[in-house]
């Protein structure tokens, strides 16, 4: 039977568990603020993208940024820019193809809503990035796959084009004498364009886009379609994507991780060293594991890190347009 001190003593321990509960929340809510509120002066707009490819997708990215255009419009422009580019052998037509001597891409998009939309293991289809994005804004799915990604495409007035390319015919054909599949890490266009913005009204998005590792099993997927392992995005955070070894990116979720860790108060640059960190934890050998992340923040600041060196990532802001050498744990 309860006393009347016994109620006593229980109503101020519910009391006090209520004020500490409000406390907590104050507390985080101005944690959270002071994430959006770090930086003095904001940057914006702000591009930034993956390796030195990323320098001419940023200027097509920029057009629309300088012009008050949407994040999410500049950065599939961005990556279009590199798909299209037959001399990069990463992404898109010209891509270095599988095993079998197919071409298969795959891209992601996420806007500031938290939207997406991707397709994976795609062929005959020169801009994947604008499919994934048909798929975030035409169909109620994430992810569209092979052929059924192809007849999407097509559904929606995509031309059937042969990203073969004869230079990448040769090469594969020269490959195809000894058949050894070694990933090669640190190579100039190496593997992925993951392009971030940040535009002229505070919003973030982002686009990711790869032909995948030159001479993969068919129908092998990395990390780059992946929403949370190659690209992540939210509005109320930041921004991040990861290029290099996919496996061992969607191993850490890498890109969800970098975000969470700007959200409990990394800047960019430290989130992406401590998803690396993590990289070569969870690896017993890295002999060879290239991974590299780029991160942006809501308030324009931004960072790269990799495991090793040898990674790029370009920047563009009313006030810079250059190609950063990102920092790294050992050297290649």
């Amino acid at each position: 039977m309860k006393t009347r001190r016994n109620f006593i003593k229980l109503s101020a321990l519910g009391g006090a568990a209520i004020v500490t509960s409000s406390c907590m929340t104050s507390q985080k809510e101005s944690t959270d603020s002071n994430i959006v509120s770090s930086a003095k002066n904001v940057v914006k707009p702000i591009v930034i993208s993956t390796w030195n490819h990323g320098l001419a997708a940023n200027n097509d990215a920029w057009k629309i940024l300088s012009d008050k255009g949407k994040a999410l419009d500049a950065v599939e422009a961005g990556v279009r820019n590199s798909e299209s580019d037959i001399n990069n052998m990463s992404v898109g037509i010209g891509g270095l193809p599988d095993r079998d001597g197919k071409v298969t891409l795959d891209a992601c998009i996420m806007d500031e809503h938290n939207n997406c939309g991707a397709v994976a293991c795609l062929e005959d289809i020169e801009n994947p990035i604008s499919v994934a994005r048909k798929v975030m804004e035409d169909t109620k799915h994430v992810m569209l796959v092979g052929q059924g990604a192809k007849e999407f495409a097509l559904e929606k007035g995509f031309k059937e084009t042969n990203l073969l390319t004869e230079k990448a015919k040769k090469l594969w054909e020269k490959w195809k004498v000894q058949s050894n599949y070694k990933p090669i890490i640190n190579s100039e266009n190496h593997d992925t364009i993951g392009l971030l913005a940040l535009d002229e009204f505070g919003n973030l998005s982002g686009a990711c886009t790869t032909s995948g590792m030159a001479y993969k099993l068919h129908g092998r997927v990395g990390d780059s379609p992946i929403i949370g392992a190659g690209l992540f995005v939210d509005n109320e955070v930041g921004a991040a994507c990861a290029t290099g070894v996919g496996e061992a990116v969607i191993r850490v979720a890498g890109s969800a991780i970098v975000v969470e860790l700007m959200r409990n108060g990394m800047s960019p640059n430290e989130a992406c060293k401590e998803a690396v960190d993590r990289v070569i934890k969870k690896h017993k050998d890295v002999t060879d594991l290239q991974v590299g992340f780029i991160a942006l923040n809501r308030n324009g600041e931004y960072g790269g890190y990799s495991v090793y060196s040898g990674f790029n990532y370009a920047v563009r802001s009313t006030t810079q347009n250059e190609l950063i050498d990102a920092q790294y744990n050992r050297e290649s």
